[in-house]
């Protein structure tokens, strides 16, 4: 593959790779057939694998996850279309009381995906923005997913789609078609629960994921020319998140700064941030920083969106301040 791909090219990669070697795995959705998803990530499907396979559900999200969990428990592996990761919460009910809940109550698999094209960055206003995986963080019998590459997107959708348990695959918008990437021609599954170290540093500790990805490294190859090497890990995985992978570097660095896109009041950076805060304390020389976006629905207009969401200059600030601390 020696062209470039986009990060919606190898999600949709994925699920042709993963359905041609697994017939268990089919697509369910709202317009996902004949006309291939609300952004075109399930376009073509239809053609090859039939529509037993290639499945236009009613605009019903319980109803849609509530069908997949039972083809799940059946032997079955959905991988289910969310048009909107904000929409998934009519799913809500449904992911935690009993996809979640099965294994530990009767040992029961569940493996399905559901896929939730998340995030801002495109103007789409309140109910078309969203980051709703810290919603699902605090539930035990979930994994939640959130890749910021191609090759991530592309290799972690695979294990997801492999695990037996209920994973939620939050793809963000904004990085659709502008994250670019030539990939391997190899099967290129990515284990699920590994962060990565994307940015080696000496100096701090960024813990981000998703599409703050993109801005921390921006953001701390500006501090690079100040002498700063600020090292930048992708957890990539969410929950479980790689707790060891983010301690063994905070200890080298002494400095910590979490970001991510979901609001900031009880979001997954405030887990990450206590629990650096509880095992690293003799090692901090700075209080561990957050960026987030503020407590506020998404805004509409463009300007205000802007100011509601993280950026590589307002990380930039952040670093700063913790570095001079």
């Amino acid at each position: 593959m020696s062209k470039e791909t986009t990060y919606l090219e190898a999600i949709r990669q994925a699920l042709f790779e993963e359905m041609r070697r697994d017939n268990t795995v089919f697509v369910i959705g709202e317009d996902i057939a004949q006309f291939g998803g609300a952004f075109k990530v399930t376009k073509g499907l239809l053609a090859e694998f039939g529509a037993d396979r290639v499945i236009d559900a009613p605009i019903a999200e319980s109803a849609i996850v509530a069908a997949a969990i039972g083809a799940a428990m059946c032997g079955m592996r959905p991988v289910v279309e969310m048009q909107f990761a904000d929409f998934v919460t009519n799913a809500y009910n449904m992911l935690v009381s009993n996809a979640a809940k099965a294994h530990y109550r009767w040992s029961q698999p569940v493996p399905m995906v559901v896929r939730c094209p998340s995030g801002g960055g495109i103007h789409g206003g309140p109910f078309h923005s969203t980051n709703p995986e810290g919603i699902f963080f605090h539930i035990p019998g979930l994994k939640l997913v959130c890749p910021s590459t191609p090759s991530d997107a592309r290799g972690l959708l695979k294990s997801a789609i492999r695990d037996n348990n209920p994973v939620l695959f939050f793809e963000h918008k904004f990085l659709y078609r502008r994250a670019k990437e030539v990939l391997t021609e190899d099967d290129g599954a990515v284990p699920l629960g590994l962060a990565k170290i994307v940015r080696a540093g000496t100096d701090l500790t960024i813990v981000t994921y998703g599409s703050t990805v993109p801005m921390s490294l921006e953001a701390a190859e500006k501090l690079a020319q100040e002498d700063y090497e600020v090292e930048v890990i992708d957890l990539r995985t969410v929950l479980p998140w790689d707790r060891q992978t983010v301690l063994d570097s905070v200890k080298r660095t002494s400095r910590a700064l979490v970001i991510h896109e979901d609001t900031r009041t009880g979001g997954i950076g405030a887990e990450i941030a206590a629990t650096i805060s509880e095992l690293c304390f003799e090692y901090l020389d700075a209080p561990v920083g957050r960026v987030a976006s503020h407590d506020t629905p998404v805004p509409f207009a463009p300007p205000l969106e802007e100011f509601f969401m993280p950026s590589a200059a307002k990380i930039e600030i952040e670093l700063r301040r913790v570095l001079n601390f």
